[in-house]
């Protein structure tokens, strides 16, 4: 029997958020929600999944229908509960996209290829706690400062104090685009700049660690850590997956 990743407690929480999203409560259900986990969780191809699961074209299927109608993203945004947003922090990892992956319209699917070879980039923001509330995907050449604008959107800091990012976001856009949202930025300006860093909380930044610590539980997921999926939408969901697998064990 294979390693299961769902104990009793977790599927007691998590099937009626299941049912909340319309998936339909067939007898297998938990075997094919953790067929989908423990593809995500070892990275094998789907035709490689034990029968324990049952027939992997069916566990396929499912999490076709699932991504199609990103109800996996669905269910991280459910599962995030009392999010402490006092602070937020901010940053981007590389993830290798395998050559299973690639396909004619790379660009399109959030792939970009560099003389490191094709890549993905997550862009993720944490809470005070170091749990994930939100992320973006993009090619991997994309800087992250240009991304930023658009995961700072999708949080909201009515509540937050400060956002918290390292000195690859030095930015003066960003920083405007951070006080117009309604906090105040901890990101430390470049050495070859002007201004001082008078401005800066660095007990505070020395917490940045926990987006760090974010991305690692992330990747100890095989599916997260390199990319098979050709599609962005599909990848998309399997990442949205381990940030709510993370939030389902708290």
């Amino acid at each position: 029997m294979p390693r299961t990743m769902l104990k009793d407690e977790h599927w007691t929480r998590l099937k009626p958020i299941l049912l909340e999203l319309n998936i339909y409560d067939k007898g297998n259900l938990r075997q094919t929600v953790e067929g989908v986990l423990y593809r995500m969780r070892v990275g094998c191809p789907w035709r490689d999944l034990p029968e324990y699961f049952g027939k992997p074209n069916t566990i396929y299927k499912a999490y076709q229908r699932w991504s199609r109608s990103n109800k996996l993203i669905a269910l991280f945004t459910l599962l995030i509960k009392d999010a402490d947003l006092e602070w937020v922090f901010i940053d981007g990892t590389h993830i290798k996209a395998h050559q299973h992956s690639s396909s004619g319209n790379e660009n399109l699917q959030s792939i970009s290829k560099s003389v490191a070879g094709r890549a993905t980039k997550i862009h993720l923001a944490v809470d005070a706690h170091g749990n994930p509330i939100t992320f973006l995907l993009s090619d991997g050449t994309t800087h992250d400062v240009k991304v930023a604008p658009d995961l700072i959107d999708k949080v909201n800091l009515s509540n937050t104090e400060v956002l918290c990012a390292d000195k690859g976001y030095d930015s003066d856009a960003l920083r405007a685009h951070i006080e117009q949202a309604g906090t105040q930025d901890n990101i430390p300006r470049k050495r070859n700049t002007q201004y001082s860093n008078d401005h800066m909380d660095w007990d505070l930044y020395k917490a940045r660690h926990l987006v760090e610590n974010a991305f690692a539980k992330l990747k100890q997921y095989r599916a997260v850590a390199t990319r098979f999926d050709k599609l962005k939408q599909s990848y998309e969901n399997t990442v949205a997956l381990a940030c709510a697998y993370i939030w389902l064990k708290l």
